[in-house]
């Protein structure tokens, strides 16, 4: 494996030096990618000093370094984790082959649209929250959600590098589409629903980095199984990094949590809102909506694309090499949840066909764990509520739930019995509102908003009102 280039102007450990017209390529890419960012990046910050960690190595040991550092000026690599020696397909039609080096001719195309895919949420997410710098509720969360967006940033550099070495003129066509589409944009969305969302507050940008951005795990960790080796070792480095945008959804939620919970039994009220805080009713709808939208990720419960997929040796299940099958699937069934006129029933269908609903099984179990963590915080307090996750059929916009109106609890609903209940299970205007008139800075060195609780510890061994951020004189831009 080539060694670590930190100083050249594409820091990387895939040997760029040694490779001059992929070189040439992605150094022609780097300032569009850096107009990009200067344009659609985290808005009136581009100037000041932020404590950010870069990615400097793949060793698990110490792969990053902290120091203040221009967000334009980070030092955005090129990393894949290290190489498995004997490697081989671990799945499908070509189990037990040596895995790929180079790109399967006859799956050239699938292999080039799920990488696109991936990484059109990457910039998106950026896009999103290019706004939540103005209203942070501290120095520590600011700089959190700072270190989120660089990150995505690279891992759009992680997958405009595989477009760049391994598909030619169309792969470098997809890099130059990453940088044109928006999120949003009437006429140039990003490709996939939940990143057209705003993200127009710090309640939504915590429910992403919860919901969604643990939906990039688990693509990213079935991607991590491909038998394209460069693809696996992108997506496994990718994957150290994710868990930190997880970490703050969840303590971001929990901390919330926490401080509602302090009203509730100060004041002996559920109405915290007077008290200028997120009551626990609130955060429930505003649960539904970002799980549900990101359940949507998955796709259709029953698939003909995940199934050739795995059998290609292209995309495998969450954590493939710890099933113990026969990883080939073809007599193999699986238990789905389907609606069935005015019922949902559950029915065993083939496990090749239902590969999406598995991925989406192991999701669900992930973040109720999560919510197993905020309730031990709510029950810490003496509080007799509990947050829940919503049937996996609720507001859903993609697969067999598409077209019906499911309640949380799972009952199948008419329209007028939806209608009459949607602003008691999904945010309205006057939530909105309300969330909108919390989002007031507060950037003294550890002080934090009154809506939310400090956290447990600070960034890298720093303490809680460590200047995460050098704010200095206000940009305008």
């Amino acid at each position: 494996m080539a060694g670590v280039d930190y100083f050249d102007r594409i820091p990387n450990n895939v040997g760029l030096a040694a490779n001059r017209r992929l070189l040439r390529a992605l150094e022609d890419w780097q300032p569009r990618f850096l107009d990009w960012w200067r344009e659609m990046g985290p808005e009136g910050f581009q100037a000041k000093d932020v404590y950010l960690r870069t990615a400097v190595s793949v060793d698990s040991k110490g792969w990053a370094h902290f120091d203040y550092v221009k967000m334009p000026e980070y030092r955005w690599g090129i990393f894949l984790a290290e190489p498995e020696p004997g490697r081989v397909v671990n799945f499908g039609a070509y189990k037990g082959n040596p895995a790929w080096q180079d790109v399967p001719g006859e799956y050239r195309g699938v292999l080039r649209r799920l990488i696109v895919t991936q990484g059109d949420t990457e910039p998106a997410s950026v896009e999103q929250q290019r706004h939540l710098g103005r209203t942070c509720p501290s120095l520590y969360d600011l700089r959190n959600l700072f270190q989120v967006n660089v990150e995505e940033g690279r891992h759009l550099w992680a997958m405009v590098y595989l477009l760049h070495a391994h598909f030619g003129r169309d792969g470098r066509e997809e890099a130059e589409a990453l940088l044109q589409r928006r999120s949003g944009d009437r006429d140039k969305p990003r490709i996939l629903g939940a990143f057209n969302e705003e993200t127009p507050d710090w309640l939504a940008f915590f429910m992403f980095t919860y919901f969604t951005d643990r939906d990039g795990k688990y693509q990213l960790c079935s991607l991590a199984e491909s038998g394209f080796d460069p693809l696996s070792r992108t997506c496994r480095f990718m994957l150290t990094e994710e868990a930190h945008h997880m970490f703050v959804g969840e303590t971001g939620i929990g901390r919330i949590v926490e401080r509602t919970c302090q009203l509730m039994r100060e004041h002996r009220t559920e109405d915290v809102r007077k008290f200028g805080a997120i009551d626990l009713r609130t955060l429930q709808k505003y649960l539904n909506f970002h799980y549900s939208v990101s359940l949507d990720l998955f796709g259709s419960e029953i698939s003909t694309n995940a199934a050739n997929y795995y059998t290609s040796g292209l995309k495998g299940r969450f954590e493939e090499t710890k099933r113990d099958d026969d990883h080939l699937l073809k007599e193999a069934t699986h238990a789905v949840a389907l609606l069935e006129g005015d019922r949902v029933v559950t029915r065993e269908v083939p496990a090749l066909t239902s590969l999406n609903e598995r991925l989406r099984d192991d999701y669900i179990a992930d973040c109720q764990r999560g919510l197993d963590r905020w309730n031990q915080v709510i029950r810490k307090h003496g509080l007799d509520v509990e947050l829940r996750l919503p049937h996996r059929g609720f507001h859903r916009a993609i697969g067999c739930f598409a077209e019906a109106r499911i309640s949380p609890d799972g009952r199948v609903l008419t329209e007028a019995e939806w209608d009459a209940k949607r602003d008691e299970w999904l945010p309205n205007g006057e939530d909105a509102a309300f969330i909108a008139s919390l989002m007031r800075p507060e950037t003294e060195p550890g002080k934090f908003a009154g809506w939310i609780a400090p956290p447990a510890r600070g960034i890298n061994g720093k303490p809680i009102d460590f200047e995460y951020v050098r704010l200095g004189p206000r940009e305008d831009a």
